[in-house]
Parts: C-alpha cells; sequence; structure tokens
C-alpha cells in the first residue's frame, strides 16, 4: 500500500460547474469529519462538498458521503477509484460549483469519479513500510560502533538517552529486523539488551 506525502489540489470543469479535489493524508476515519469541515470553511459559497475516504493498514475501511447529490452519484465514485489505487489514509473532498446545467446520474458519476483521478495524478505517494518499534540499552564502550550501524538502516523516529548507560529508540523496517538483532548481539558481544516494543 502507499500514501499520499501532503495536500494535492486539481480541478475540471463539466458543463460549467466546478469540481475541485482535494486530496490530503489522515490517520484514520476519526479525522474525516474535520477535515470536511475544514473545506467547508475554505470554500463557504460551494453548492456541495463530497468526500471518500481510505484507511486502515490494509485500506480496509471506508468513509463516503454524497452530500445531498442524489445517492450513489458522487461520493460512491469517488469511492471506487479510490479502492482501485492502492493508496490508504486518504481522504478525497470534491467541492462542487454548480454552473447551471443539470448533469444527470450519469454525468455526476463520471464527474465525481474524474475528479478524483484528476488529484491522484498529480499526487504524489510514499511506499508504506511496516515497522517495528525496538529499545536498546547500550554501555558507553559499544557506543560509537553502534551509532555507525545504525547509520546504515532505515530508522525512523530514532532518539537517544544518556541518561543511566545510553538508551536508543527507533522504529526499524520490519524486514530488516533480524539483520538489525544479528549486528546489535555482535558489536555488544551480547553483554546489552535490545527489546522489541
Amino acid at each position: 500500500m502507499k500514501r499520499i506525502t501532503g495536500r494535492f489540489e486539481a480541478e475540471i470543469t463539466v458543463k460549467k460547474s466546478r469540481f475541485i479535489a482535494i486530496a490530503m493524508p489522515v490517520t484514520g476515519l476519526d479525522d474525516v469529519k474535520g477535515i470536511v469541515k475544514s473545506i467547508w470553511d475554505e470554500h463557504k459559497d460551494a453548492t456541495h462538498v463530497v468526500h471518500a475516504a481510505v484507511a486502515g493498514a490494509n485500506g480496509s475501511l471506508f468513509s463516503c458521503s454524497d452530500d445531498r447529490e442524489p445517492k450513489n452519484t458522487a461520493g460512491r465514485p469517488a469511492l471506487e477509484v479510490l479502492k482501485g489505487s492502492g493508496i490508504t489514509d486518504i481522504i478525497v473532498c470534491v467541492v462542487r460549483y454548480f454552473g447551471g446545467t443539470l448533469l444527470g446520474t450519469g454525468g455526476l458519476v463520471k464527474a465525481y469519479g474524474d475528479s478524483v483521478k484528476e488529484v491522484l495524478r498529480i499526487a504524489r505517494t510514499e511506499e508504506i513500510i511496516p515497522r517495528v518499534p525496538f529499545s536498546i540499552l547500550i554501555g558507553y564502550e559499544y557506543y560509537d560502533k553502534f551509532k555507525r550501524t545504525l547509520s546504515s538502516y532505515d530508522i525512523k523516529n530514532l532518539s537517544e538517552d544518556f541518561a543511566g548507560g545510553i538508551t536508543i529508540k527507533g522504529e526499524i523496517a520490519e524486514s530488516e529486523k533480524e539483520k538489525f538483532a544479528e549486528d546489535f548481539t555482535s558489536i555488544t558481544m551480547g553483554r546489552a539488551q535490545l527489546k522489541w516494543n
């Protein structure tokens, strides 16, 4: 699965109606309500703010709304595009400014689906790498050598605490866990502590 790296916007016009698609990362479906409200605050004169969201490690949690458009003509087609994208932890709000011409059921389905496709086309994404938190307690004598070894790994949220020995915490890619443990044991000759949190 992938996730987007920030906020992205794209706009299409269909028969004088403007459709502005705004894609943003979310941490879960609990974020949806607040984000939709913030988009309404930005676009006070909009006719509709439709949303579709996908969340969860496997992209298995969903939310969508037609926001007063005819049932299943807005949120559902937007969601179907999102579900097929391989992206999770994302919300796309489609802001519609009505242009005076009714689009009909098929026209709405196409317009909302195309809006989401357009914003996903320009959105930058990154692969989601499963990570495992760790905590190590080492003596000062191993610090320099271990610090050099740490730099060869893809570690996130690294922190160090020098009170009462050295405690190093972080998150390592799950695929590197075994090699990391081997390197740690080799450097400290088994005289230090590694915990998987």
